[in-house]
């Protein structure tokens, strides 16, 4: 029996209608149905709107310096104040905060591939390779990051912030790559692995195409929530003059040079400060938001 064209048109529409949506969607959907959810994408969108297009809105830059307003308050000229070098505080906050998101989203990125790769190779392969691995994990856990870092800080100096970044990501993914290595164990027992395993699929394929897609929700909530830790690390490291090296700055450096005139000129501290907790607080509420949307067992919207 044949149908005519528009029969058939009619008939795929219907299908698509009542599609199963994708994956993608549905958590999407979840993340967007929660108040904390648009909350921290509203807030976090804020923090990268202001820290990368901000500065093109001031007349000065984070380089420049008002000879003829020293420690001055917020005014029509400088529109959060001067610093005690006559540095505008906006620009230099601004580039600051510019350096700490770079830093915290590079180092989570870093480490929450580090941790995939470590925890899927460890679990796919028993024996000495998952004997290295782990000892190589344990090690790490133990290490001293904060003295290792101290210790490391004069290589950070001249315009290296990227060297930096991998030395602190390498701080981050050990306890993600444990939790990775036991799914991994479990996974490679599934069915579908057996199947690929069988049709000559290669282990390193297998591991790239079926096991760290398959933990790719719990990879993508320990990567914006390493983006929290890392700024947080890289903030108190620049605090005490570890982290971001002058003659450029962060956030840490700022809110250590703005602890000593906090008191009778809060300005060269609390803009920074407050800047830092809003920062941390969108990424926290996006990782809690994306966590709850992967959870099949979250309620929707707080419902």
């Amino acid at each position: 029996m044949s149908i005519t064209d528009e029969e058939f048109t009619e008939q795929r529409a219907d299908a698509d209608r009542f599609r199963a949506p994708s994956r993608l969607r549905v958590v999407t959907g979840r993340f967007f149905g929660s108040l904390q959810g648009l909350i921290g994408f509203a807030l976090l969108g804020l923090m990268f709107l202001l820290a990368f297009a901000g500065p093109h809105l001031g007349r000065w830059t984070y380089t420049d310096k008002d000879f003829m307003a020293f420690l001055q308050p917020p005014s029509a000229e400088h529109w959060w104040g001067t610093l005690q070098t006559g540095a505008d505080v906006y620009a230099v906050t601004l580039r600051g905060m510019q350096k700490s998101l770079i830093v915290g989203l590079l180092a989570a990125v870093v480490g929450t591939v580090l941790a995939a790769l470590v925890g899927a190779f460890a679990g796919y392969f028993p024996g000495w390779a998952d004997r290295s691995l782990t000892w190589v994990t344990d090690l790490m856990l133990v290490l001293p990051a904060f003295l290792i870092l101290a210790i490391m800080s004069p290589l950070f100096a001249g315009g290296q912030w990227p060297l930096f970044v991998l030395v602190l990501a390498l701080f981050l993914w050990m306890v993600t790559s444990k939790i990775v290595r036991s799914m991994t164990i479990s996974l490679k027992e599934r069915e579908f692995i057996h199947a690929a395993r069988f049709m000559g699929v290669s282990p390193v394929k297998i591991i790239f195409r079926h096991v760290i897609p398959n933990m790719s929700s719990l990879l993508i909530v320990d990567a914006t929530l390493n983006v929290s830790a890392a700024i947080l690390t890289e903030t108190s490291l620049s605090y005490f003059g570890f982290g971001i090296q002058p003659p450029d700055v962060s956030l840490g450096s700022l809110i250590a040079d703005g602890a000593k005139t906090a008191v009778y000129a809060p300005w060269t501290f609390w803009f920074c400060a407050g800047l830092l907790i809003v920062t941390v607080l969108a990424v926290n509420l996006v990782g809690d938001a994306l966590r709850d949307a992967f959870d099949p067992t979250a309620k929707r919207g707080g419902q």
